[in-house]
């Protein structure tokens, strides 16, 4: 692995402090940065491999990885793309899914942060979400590759957690509209190809549906959650597209004084909950 990578993660790290990723300061710190231990929690990933990356000793992290860690630590649009090219991943381009979250789509989100928000790559892989969302929905800190992916969880996983679209058959349509879609846009992306392809093989109903030749955007759709901690509540889910990337803000929202809205309200209050973390949509 480049040496030069190895270098720019302690130098990033080190001059991340746990105040700027909302981690508490308990005591006397060494060192004014984020410790390893902290980074890897952040980018969800383990201590070891952290040190392996900042030692030169790991292989080239994955897309996914990088993606993971340029949130953790911060980075805005430049050195992002600098860190994707240090690992050996092309920036992406107009033929290949952008995977990286630029700047000002983490802050958007973060101003959202009394909503429940996640951001989605254009195969629906999800990049990033909040704390709200993780007390909705749950905290998929702990999963990797495809067990982020909306569309694989949905048709190959039938993870729906307790989760009711008002109109099932039209959201699945929508979402399988919208793969093909990008698909179309970055024909070059072999991630997304190859879980195309798997999902044909692996479900019925994906391969029906995609068999149709629809394509489409999927815009969002109301859903009822059936939520251990504050039972069942109806949000709206609105899903903008930012114009970077082709990134999904996905937004989730119950009427002012609405009976959800107060259950979202207490949610916030709860906070991050430990739950099954079958509950992405």
């Amino acid at each position: 692995m480049d040496s030069e990578l190895a270098t720019v993660l302690r130098i990033w790290r080190d001059r991340t402090t746990p105040e700027q990723v909302g981690l508490p300061v308990n005591g006397p710190r060494r060192v004014p940065g984020l410790r390893r231990e902290e980074l890897a929690m952040l980018a969800g990933v383990s201590m070891e491999y952290v040190t392996r990356l900042e030692q030169g000793r790991a292989e080239a992290p994955s897309a996914s990885v990088l993606a993971a860690l340029a949130r953790a630590l911060q980075l805005d649009d430049d050195e992002q793309a600098h860190l994707f090219t240090l690992a050996g991943h092309a920036t992406p381009g107009r033929t290949r899914v952008l995977r990286q979250v630029p700047a000002s789509v983490r802050r958007l989100t973060e101003q959202l942060g009394g909503h429940p928000v996640a951001v989605a790559d254009a195969g629906w892989g999800l990049l990033l979400w909040n704390e709200p969302w993780a007390a909705l929905f749950g905290d998929l800190s702990g999963a990797r590759g495809r067990q982020r992916n909306v569309a694989w969880r949905r048709f190959a996983e039938d993870a729906r957690g307790g989760i009711t679209h008002l109109d099932e058959d039209a959201f699945e349509r929508g979402l399988v509209a919208d793969l093909r879609t990008a698909l179309g846009r970055y024909p070059d992306d072999e991630e997304l190809r190859s879980m195309v392809d798997d999902l044909r093989g692996t479900s019925p109903r994906f391969r029906s549906l995609w068999e149709q030749n629809r394509v489409g955007v999927h815009r969002g759709s109301s859903k009822t959650i059936d939520h251990p901690q504050v039972g069942r509540l109806t949000v709206d889910c609105d899903v903008l597209t930012a114009d970077r990337g082709d990134l999904r803000v996905i937004v989730y929202t119950a009427p002012a004084g609405s009976e959800a809205a107060g259950k979202l309200d207490l949610l916030r209050v709860l906070g991050r909950q430990d739950l099954t973390g079958d509950r992405t949509r």
